[in-house]
């Protein structure tokens, strides 16, 4: 029998990564920046967030004499400050030195990835671990906490309650994002940088501010992705090359969504569901079927990039000027 009290906390656990990756990423977007350089800031901000934790828990004699706010703040003010450098890496070379876009965000997901494992794996032996991974249980506890009253709930609890705070953070992030975007003059002039740079620019818009605030932005809230698998998800452990391709569905989740971090709630978490239904389907034995049923997210991705690139309506295409530098002496 299919247990959907299980099932759901569980997707959306796998889905809060998505959907801050995503929120960050169509941010970004609508400025008209392509950051194909999600995966790789998600790593960072995991891995800076691991090093502060790593630092706060050997500066305290005990678990016990850990106080909640520098447990939370440390890593947090880390994995932000991390992540902001990947933006601000990306923005120098696209936005003040135009570089292309592509190369730029597929050279920054290789130098994240190759930072968080040398990094990391520099930790796992300063601990002398015989295992391949670091654990920061400590740490990891403060973040995992639900609320108190949660089980008192029984089904509603467990279904509703049970996350910690990261969990809420990310879709208040979700929420502020899409009216941001939507219904304030900070988010029109943003869309309409993504749209058409040079008309902004004649009616005195900030070109070049816009694109470096909204993607330095849009890589804080991805970075919080990658503390929250390795603090929340993980339960506090580290290990290279762990986060797989959640960087790259993020980015997929942006297209799916039509560029709205409000829908993008509901489609992260049918995608961590698609991403952990092979656990709660029947297979028996057979080792082959159950590898079949991990294929359903990327099937979905591929089916559903196929039909978003079928829309004819303007307001589901992507902004007309992403992924193309703006040269202000061609206006």
């Amino acid at each position: 029998m299919f247990d959907l009290v299980s099932f759901i906390p569980r997707a959306v656990v796998q889905s809060i990564p998505l959907l801050l990756g995503s929120t960050g990423e169509t941010l970004t977007e609508k400025s008209g920046n392509l950051n194909l350089g999600i995966p790789g800031v998600m790593y960072v901000g995991g891995i800076c967030g691991v090093i502060g934790a790593f630092l706060y828990e050997q500066s305290v004699a005990s678990a016990e004499e850990m106080n909640a706010f520098l447990a939370i703040g440390i890593p947090m003010l880390a994995c932000l400050l991390g992540s902001l450098v990947m933006g601000l890496i990306y923005c120098l070379l696209t936005v003040t030195l135009r570089a292309n876009q592509n190369v730029t965000g597929l050279a920054l997901t290789t130098f994240g990835v190759g930072f968080g494992n040398f990094f990391g794996g520099s930790l796992i032996k300063l601990t002398g671990s015989d295992v391949p991974s670091i654990a920061l249980s400590a740490t990891s506890s403060f973040f995992s906490r639900a609320l108190p009253f949660a089980d008192d709930l029984g089904w509603f609890g467990q279904i509703f309650l049970s996350y910690g705070f990261l969990a809420y953070l990310a879709i208040a992030i979700a929420l502020v994002t899409a009216y941001v975007l939507k219904h304030t003059r900070v988010g029109l002039h943003l869309r309409a940088v993504g749209e058409s740079p040079a008309t902004a620019d004649a009616a005195g818009i900030n070109v070049g501010r816009y694109k470096y605030v909204s993607t330095c932005i849009g890589s804080m809230i991805a970075g919080l992705g990658g503390l929250y698998y390795v603090m929340d998800y993980a339960c506090g452990v580290w290990s290279n090359d762990a986060f797989g391709d959640r960087g790259w569905l993020a980015i997929a989740l942006v297209i799916f969504t039509i560029w709205r971090p409000n829908v993008g709630i509901f489609a992260s978490m049918l995608f961590g569901g698609l991403y952990i239904l092979y656990l709660y389907i029947p297979a028996g034995m057979n080792l082959s079927v159950k590898e079949l049923y991990k294929m359903l997210p990327y099937i979905v991705t591929i089916v559903v990039l196929v039909i978003t690139s079928m829309r004819n309506k303007r307001e589901n295409q992507p902004p007309a000027h992403l992924g193309l530098s703006y040269f202000r002496e061609e206006r």
